[in-house]
């Protein structure tokens, strides 16, 4: 039994290894994007810490989520904040699982990429929208009366650029229009159906989103209208971008991390002919994935069956 275990703990080890060479030669091709995206999120915070300076409370608006769902009260606030925290780290952990597992169907840091470009995206036009128009948040630490409504002016540019991490992120004011929450969720789940290869998992992460969707407005952490805003134009943005966007190489092509020399491309489109295949990369593609989405566990044996009797 021991000997089991270390032989799976040593196979596991080289694969850690060899995943991590894999990825660091990815990332130092494509470090920039993943460093413009993270520089772009301290821009988003920095961007909503400023707009709490400026928020004024007062009445909170006619809002028919509000009259339709039951208000959780500020005690019960968690409830939406944990469904955000256990989609977010549920799609962090997937996104690394190339490193653990044998089946790999994407490289984590050219799927970050992809992340972070609709991220930036939507919270563009999100920063753009809070600034446009003021609303007054309808959160409990947002109305008339609470000492957090509105900040009180900085006494350095220190005290701004610093956002007062965490504090100031779960306590703005003022960020309206569309949910940030909403936007991240939204963006991983659709990364995950696109790229992901459980049905089950597919489902549960929808409704997640859904659920997700109603504890916001019945926490009064946004506005309905905050909420519909994110659903359409998280999906509109996260459309016309992957349009634009190069697919994701498939895992079982050596061509992007290992360049063949000319002996050994030789070899390898004679073996491809002999196989009645072309010498052509195009046919190179596995046959479970079809326009860029990995079929899911459940279609790929009859997709295959109904290729090879076609």
């Amino acid at each position: 039994m021991s000997l089991y275990i270390g032989r799976q703990a040593s196979k596991l080890w080289k694969r850690i290894c060899s995943e991590t060479t894999t990825e660091i030669k990815l990332l130092t091709e494509n470090w920039k994007y993943i460093l413009g995206g993270l520089i772009f999120q301290y821009i988003h915070g920095l961007a909503a810490r400023g707009v709490h300076y400026i928020h004024r409370p007062g009445p909170t608006l006619q809002d028919a989520g509000f009259f339709l769902l039951p208000e959780l009260g500020s005690d019960k606030a968690y409830i939406s904040e944990t469904v955000f925290t256990t989609i977010f780290l549920s799609f962090v952990l997937w996104t690394f699982y190339p490193f653990i597992f044998k089946t790999k169907k994407i490289y984590t840091v050219l799927i970050w990429c992809r992340v972070l470009a609709f991220l930036v995206a939507c919270q563009f036009l999100r920063i753009i929208t809070f600034y446009s128009t003021q609303l007054p948040g309808p959160n409990y630490h947002c109305r008339e009366g609470s000492k957090l409504a509105t900040l009180p002016r900085p006494n350095s540019v220190l005290e701004v650029l610093l956002i007062n991490f965490p504090r100031g992120v779960l306590y703005g004011c003022g960020d309206l229009i569309f949910s940030s929450h909403m936007i991240f969720s939204l963006v991983f789940v659709r990364m995950y159906h696109k790229y992901g290869t459980r049905r089950f998992i597919k489902q549960c992460a929808w409704l997640a989103v859904i659920a997700q969707s109603f504890l916001i407005v019945a926490s009064r952490k946004h506005y309905t209208v905050d909420v519909i805003v994110a659903w359409y134009t998280v999906n509109l943005v996260v459309f016309f971008i992957d349009k634009k966007l190069p697919e994701l190489p498939d895992r079982t092509s050596a061509a992007l991390l290992l360049p063949l020399s000319k002996d050994s491309k030789t070899k390898e489109e004679n073996h491809k002919l002999l196989n009645g295949n072309s010498g052509d990369p195009a046919d190179w593609r596995p046959r479970t994935q079809i326009n860029g989405k990995i079929m899911e566990d459940g279609n790929a044996v009859h997709v295959e069956a109904a290729m090879n009797g076609v």
